[in-house]
């Protein structure tokens, strides 16, 4: 657990100048078009749409990151690199948790804006943005990992496996659960526990 907690505080310490700035510049820039469109502003809704976007803006920085690669080499063998570490190691958690965690959002928050139902739909969705990344990381010096891409398709679809549990639980919910003034209590809540544990 402390090893996870490392990583998330290693995450922070990279990405929050960007973070800051893009959640000021995206909040301005979504409130003046609400209020010069008289849209209504339905908080819980534009708080998962930030959400997404600071994801990918995560992922973009993490993935894009310059860190020292010189002692690794591209694997093209699949799920060798996988059962190359010691399960509960810390290499294990980065490289092997860390991979499907990293894109277990992206299966989460593509299911829920495409209205993903088939299981095939974010496996393509996942290995396209997946194979992106590992060959955009080849060409500006970091490796090409086979195994990544496998890793992070079964985190998108994770995602998507927890989208579609919790699509369900939705529907089954009594109607007050499902009002705007409970969903923004509730997204108040989880905002306020969120920025409790940065």
């Amino acid at each position: 657990m402390t090893q996870i907690n490392k990583s998330i505080q290693g995450l922070i310490n990279l990405t929050w100048p960007m973070l800051i700035i893009s959640i000021v510049i995206l909040v301005s820039l979504r409130v003046t078009y609400l209020i010069k469109n008289g849209k209504h502003l339905y908080l819980y809704k534009e708080l998962l749409m930030l959400s997404f976007i600071i994801y990918i803006l995560c992922l973009f920085q993490v993935v894009t990151f310059q860190d020292d690669v010189s002692w690794s080499t591209n694997n093209y063998i699949p799920f060798k690199e996988i059962f190359r570490y010691k399960i509960g190691s810390r290499l294990f958690l980065k490289n092997v948790l860390g991979n499907m965690l990293l894109f277990l959002p992206f299966g989460f928050f593509t299911s829920h804006y495409i209205n993903i139902e088939k299981k095939s739909t974010i496996l393509i969705l996942t290995f396209i943005a997946s194979v992106s990344i590992e060959s955009v990381q080849m060409a500006i010096g970091r490796v090409f990992d086979i195994d990544d891409i496998i890793l992070n398709i079964l985190g998108g679809f994770i995602g998507f496996l927890i989208y579609s549990f919790m699509k369900e639980i939705a529907s089954k919910l009594p109607k007050f659960m499902k009002s705007e003034i409970f969903l923004n209590i509730v997204s108040i809540i989880v905002l306020i526990g969120v920025i409790t544990l940065i």
